[in-house]
């Protein structure tokens, strides 16, 4: 009955699409200008609302900013049916900068943040954390998780630079990981938290393990194009108050080609923070002087991490009379079919003497209660991630597979998690889309351990405003 009700969802989301384009709507008119610019000023945005069905999950949470656990967790313990937010994108607000000073230069900058529009609630992962309540009798338990969005004014990017096309780009600010910014153009669903176990999970990828530092806090970044060639480096100096203690350093080579894409990237973090359950502490610290704990706070384990990654992807122009790659290249007319491949290898480590953490506060200013290590020698991640996406039209067809297994570490059994993922979308303009599909994720081994379900289906459909 289950299945038969998720299907019914998701062909519901799909039909609504297909009638849309029999009733002509696809030449409706746009009443929103191509963009919300004065004086070299941008104001952009997205809202993304839709509803939700799963056969084991957690209840919806307004400061979980994915609204809902899509990948099953060790709490899911019941079917859910809910309005959600942010299915296939982050809803945001933010103000872009772009404005020539002479030279060849051109003063930029960014600030956006992120918002649940179901609640009326900033992104704050954090917070999701300290509302979970125990599962005992079969109760529900909110949707919770930890993420890089915690509630700040600016939980999205935020900062300023300099751009020439003869020397680079060099900005200063929070601002996203090399990975995690990869991940826009080479996740087949990127940014989408219900289809896609990178969006979903920043530790998979974008945090290297620690989903809060898909973001950098303090950081430089500066990037370099020559010809078909790019590169670029980022450094992060650590500190209280944000998702890295203490410092971090990234590198990134790629090639452009026509149709082909191909980048890789090298990650090290120093310190990076990793939240759990609520803790209720109070007292103080032993540190010299004494730091105040203040309840409710959160436990932490503090590790140093390092990664490398490779992905790639090719766009086809595809002549439905012809056949495949009749038509040339990515740049060419008509409909294109784009194949995604990807591989993130992740080493774990805890950082020694977790006590000196204590009372240290982390983004959003969510202070760290308790921290332990939870295991000894390295925790190792591996994701890979193929897909293809399909677009004619108005239409955006895409399906996605994910896979990331964790090795035997202290006391942890080897484990593997497994995603997959179909979405069509269907776009009336460039600023307003319908879209429908269903995502599935299973868990076994270590990844599994003390989980009452070891699967749960999703099936969403949704629409998004555009500005």
């Amino acid at each position: 009955m289950r299945k038969l009700l998720i299907c019914a969802l998701a062909l519901g989301g799909f039909a609504a699409s297909a009638q849309a384009a029999d009733l002509g709507l696809d030449g409706m008119k746009d009443p929103l200008p191509d963009t919300l610019t004065y004086k070299g000023v941008t104001l952009y945005g997205t809202v993304d609302v839709g509803y939700a069905y799963q056969t084991e999950g957690n209840g919806p949470n307004g400061s979980f900013y994915p609204g809902l656990n899509y990948l099953i967790n060790k709490t899911a313990n019941q079917s859910q049916s809910t309005l959600i937010g942010n299915g296939l994108s982050q809803s945001t607000v933010g103000l872009k900068v772009e404005e020539s000073i002479g030279m060849g230069f051109v003063a930029i900058g960014k600030v956006e943040t992120g918002f649940n529009p179901t609640y009326g609630e900033l992104a704050d992962a954090c917070k999701s954390l300290l509302q979970t309540k125990s599962a005992s009798g079969g109760s529900v338990v909110t949707s919770a998780g930890d993420g890089s969005r915690c509630g700040q004014a600016i939980n999205g990017e935020g900062y300023a630079g300099l751009s020439n096309a003869a020397f680079g780009t060099l900005t200063a600010g929070r601002q996203n990981s090399l990975i995690q910014s990869g991940l826009g153009s080479y996740d087949p669903v990127a940014g989408s938290y219900a289809f896609s176990l990178l969006a979903y999970s920043g530790g998979a990828a974008g945090g290297i393990g620690s989903t809060e530092t898909a973001r950098w806090d303090n950081s430089v970044k500066y990037t370099y194009q020559y010809g078909p060639a790019h590169a670029a480096v980022e450094y992060a100096s650590g500190s209280t108050d944000s998702a890295i203690f203490g410092h971090a350093i990234a590198g990134n080579v790629g090639v452009t080609w026509k149709g082909l894409s191909v980048d890789g990237y090298y990650t090290k973090e120093d310190g990076a923070v990793n939240l759990g359950a609520t803790t209720i502490t109070t007292g103080y610290t032993t540190a010299t002087p004494p730091v105040a704990i203040k309840a409710p706070a959160l436990n932490a384990v503090v590790t140093n991490n390092e990664a490398w990654a490779g992905m790639a992807k090719y766009t086809f122009n595809v002549n439905p009379l012809l056949g495949l790659g009749a038509g040339g290249y990515k740049d060419d007319a008509g409909a294109k079919l784009t194949l995604f491949a990807g591989y993130v290898h992740t080493d774990m480590v805890a950082a020694n003497d977790q006590s000196q953490y204590v009372g240290m506060n982390t983004i959003g200013g969510y202070q760290i209660s308790a921290t332990g290590t939870t295991w000894t020698g390295t925790k190792t991640i591996e994701t890979a991630w193929g897909g293809a996406t399909y677009a004619v039209g108005a239409w955006t067809i895409t399906g996605a597979y994910y896979h990331e297994s964790v090795n035997a570490y202290g006391s942890t059994a080897a484990g593997n998690i497994q995603w997959a993922s179909g979405v069509v979308d269907y776009a009336f303009t460039k600023h307003f889309d319908i879209y429908g599909g269903v995502s599935y994720s299973t868990v076994d081994g270590g990844q599994a351990a003390g989980f009452a379900h070891t699967d749960t289906t999703n099936a969403i459909t949704g629409l998004r405003l555009k500005f």
